[in-house]
């Protein structure tokens, strides 16, 4: 279903948003809440994917190979316009995790060498820097700061945290435990100013709102294609500013003798993969675009904004997001004097509705995530739930 030729004159409001609802897959049995994590593909992504694994059955090595790997070149064009960067500097690979573990282990860095972190970054970025600690000596310094806090303090953090010895920052551009958009770009500012290399974890901010590597400035950015872009489950993204290509070694050693492009991250170093995933990228692509990045961005904070507001006049409730102009898809909620395990064990078994447990540091509580196939009556109904559960709890 084309929803670009339906003009927001012909519907206005919901109703517009009830077509692209009707381009998606029916979600069942469960209400999903933790589109964060992963987000189900428009049916004519599905199709495409589908259509494309049935072509590499019919002959695997010729139709893998030959055919589905020649849109390739095409698929990095239509991202680089999206993600505002060279398709030179594209490589694609299955998720986040391994464009994060390809930077982490291939920045070149001697014994001494500081990398800052956070301990609001993803899990498994902080434990591969961690491995690098351990067996090469490097030193990693984690930047403390208040998740709630301005951005001028966070900044702040960053800036009196460098030190002569710091050669890298990871930058986590909205934390996936809160929803939390970090200031980034200018975080990348300092980092520049100072010769130090700044890795962009943009899981969970790339076409969930409009990115611009340029803009940002930083050396790597590193995404997934499943969560936002609603592409197949086994697409990610790694942009990697020209200049840092040649320095940088891949994850994985390439069938040929490597070149100094980008093409030595490309996720075909794992030798024989599932080629047939990269064709929902394009019509994932395409169906992004017919809508707008701006139209979704607004209208995920639309959607966070609708439930958020129900939600206050719950006893209790508390918000660990940020509530002003940057709030996006992903937010997390607590409700005093009640253990946010039961609430999301309950708001499954009883009324069918995924949210997500999250705990850091000393924030815990539920996750919220809707997508654009998602509908102000689906809020209306979470937080009609979430009521009920928190009222048989005492709360």
């Amino acid at each position: 279903m084309n929803v670009g030729t339906t003009s927001s004159s012909d519907l206005s409001g919901e109703q517009f948003w009830e077509k692209v609802r009707a381009a998606y897959p029916t979600q069942q049995p469960l209400m999903n809440l933790n589109n964060a994590a992963v987000s189900p593909p428009p049916v004519v992504v599905e199709q495409a994917t589908i259509d494309a694994y049935r072509l590499v059955s019919r002959n695997p090595d010729v139709n893998m190979w030959s055919k589905l790997d020649a849109a390739l070149p095409s698929i990095k064009q239509q991202l680089a316009a999206l993600a505002d960067c060279s398709p030179d500097e594209i490589a694609l690979n299955r998720n986040s995790s391994e464009g994060l573990s390809t930077v982490i282990f291939g920045l070149p860095l001697s014994a001494g060498d500081q990398v800052l972190i956070s301990e609001w970054d993803y899990p498994s970025a902080r434990a591969a820097w961690i491995q690098r600690q351990q067996r090469e000596h490097i030193t990693v310094a984690s930047v403390d700061f208040d998740v709630m806090g301005s951005d001028d303090e966070i900044v702040r953090a960053y800036e009196e945290a460098i030190t002569s010895s710091t050669r890298v920052i990871l930058l986590t551009h909205m934390l996936h435990w809160t929803g939390r958009l970090m200031p980034v770009k200018r975080i990348c500012k300092l980092a520049r100013e100072r010769e130090i290399i700044t890795i962009v974890d943009g899981a969970q901010t790339f076409a969930q709102m409009p990115v611009s590597f340029r803009d940002l400035d930083c050396d790597f950015f590193i995404t997934s294609l499943h969560k936002w872009l609603c592409a197949p489950v086994g697409n990610g993204m790694l942009i990697v500013r020209e200049s840092r290509i040649g320095e940088t070694w891949p994850l994985l050693a390439p069938f040929d003798p490597a070149p100094l492009r980008i093409d030595k991250f490309d996720h075909w170093n794992l030798g024989t993969y599932n080629s047939a995933l990269q064709a929902g990228i394009a019509p994932a692509l395409k169906f992004h675009q017919e809508i707008g990045p701006a139209k979704i961005h607004a209208r995920l904070k639309e959607l966070s904004r609708y439930w958020i507001e129900l939600a206050r006049d719950i006893p209790g409730f508390t918000l660990h997001t940020p509530l002003n102009a940057d709030l996006g898809a992903v937010s997390l909620f607590s409700i005093d004097d009640v253990d946010s395990r039961k609430i999301e064990q309950e708001l499954r078994q009883r009324y069918q509705i995924h949210v997500k447990y999250r705990q850091v540091r000393h924030i815990e509580g539920l996750r919220v995530s809707p997508h654009i196939y998602m509908l102000k009556s689906d809020m209306d109904a979470f937080v009609s739930a979430l009521a009920q559960v928190v009222q048989m709890s005492g709360g």
